[in-house]
């Protein structure tokens, strides 16, 4: 579903989960029509039963609640807590359950984090139900009112009605969801912006608007990711905007990372990156989860990790917003990133003892033999 830009929006910038997942609950709370959420990950703890209250709370003061979680990265949700949901009076699908089908299905996973109120907002960005959102990942959001809210309601409504989704008890009679509430003439403000989905190696407009900003900027090209496993074009791409005189930065995770293998596979594009003028830097505090790109004034948050399984195999959803006074704010919030990160010395680097060159060049094979699996 390709969507084009709206102009009239409001894009309010949430950093870390102490301010987007306030602003959450607020919004639930103040729901007076419908609450439509769609996560990947959602399992039993703290945070995820903060969720369920909520939504239970709103379904019962009479609020249509619609809950779209993956199949796979809500395995770790306990029956317990899918029954409370259900007889709450959350309806509640899956999208795409593990089953006997065939691997390339079993791959396919719902990736996009957002949720939606009443027609006037949508929440987009990286977060997740699961307790590490609290206090152990840096994950950012934001928030889009205005007319922009029309297509993200259509890209919910769409997959919730879609033959990959199946309701969490077959005999259940299937949630019609109430009609949108969404004024697309209505204006919120005076910022430009556009929902970018992508739907694995069928659709792939995320990757394509990102190419396109790294060859057409002009100053900058900042990048967040969480996963810097890049396809080879994008490397490509970076290293040419770099040499041309581009401030290219990447933002990355350092020690504290869930996968520390696939840190490992993408350390082995340092060496030529950092030879072509792009600058690294490795995140120190947490695990940074935030997933976000800022190319002059333009900007893209989202749930994209901009790596090749993602783009291959993943339904994705980031916010583009095309805004100087926005792009100020993302600006502001990568320089604070950066000053509590380790940038990679390029000479350190090259000389970087052979147990590190080891573990690059294992985890970088495992991760070509994957890519060449697909």
């Amino acid at each position: 579903m390709r969507h084009g830009w709206h102009a009239h929006n409001r894009f309010t910038l949430l950093p870390e989960s102490k301010r987007f997942l306030p602003a959450m609950f607020t919004a639930i709370e103040q729901a007076e029509h419908y609450v439509f959420l769609e996560l990947y990950l959602m399992e039993s703890g703290t945070l995820a039963e903060r969720v369920i209250d909520a939504l239970t709370r709103a379904a019962r003061r009479g609020v249509h609640v619609a809950l779209l979680l993956d199949g796979y990265g809500a395995m770790g949700l306990s029956n317990a807590d899918r029954r409370r949901l259900h007889e709450g009076g959350v309806a509640l699908r899956f999208f795409n359950p593990l089953g006997f089908h065939s691997l390339a299905r079993n791959l396919s996973r719902d990736h996009r984090k957002i949720m939606l109120v009443d027609g006037q907002m949508a929440f987009v960005g990286g977060f997740g139900a699961v307790d590490a959102f609290l206090n152990a990942w840096y994950e950012i959001a934001v928030c889009a009112e205005g007319p922009v809210v029309t297509d993200w309601e259509a890209l919910f409504r769409q997959l919730w009605d879609s033959r990959m989704t199946r309701d969490y008890l077959i005999d259940k009679p299937a949630m019609t969801l109430p009609s949108s509430r969404v004024d697309p003439q209505r204006p919120k403000g005076e910022m430009r912006g556009r929902s970018m989905d992508g739907r694995g190696y069928r659709y792939q407009a995320i990757r394509r608007s990102l190419h396109q900003r790294v060859d057409g900027t002009a100053t900058r090209l900042w990048l967040c990711t969480p996963y810097f496993v890049p396809t080879f074009t994008l490397r490509r791409r970076l290293a040419r905007a770099a040499r041309r005189g581009v401030d290219v930065r990447l933002l990355l995770p350092g020690s504290e990372n869930d996968h520390p293998g696939v840190r490992y596979a993408s350390q082995r594009f340092y060496h030529a990156l950092l030879k072509a003028g792009v600058r690294i830097f490795e995140f120190q505090p947490t695990f940074i989860h935030a997933k976000f790109v800022l190319a002059d004034n333009w900007s893209s948050i989202g749930s994209c990790n901009f790596d090749h399984w993602n783009l291959h195999w993943n339904l994705e959803a980031n916010q583009e917003v095309d805004d100087p006074h926005f792009a100020e704010e993302v600006r502001e919030l990568f320089e604070r990133n950066f000053a509590t990160s380790d940038e990679v010395d390029s000479a350190a680097w090259a000389a970087r003892p052979w147990p590190q060159r080891a573990k690059e060049w294992l985890y970088g094979t495992l991760d070509s033999l994957v890519t060449r699996l697909k």
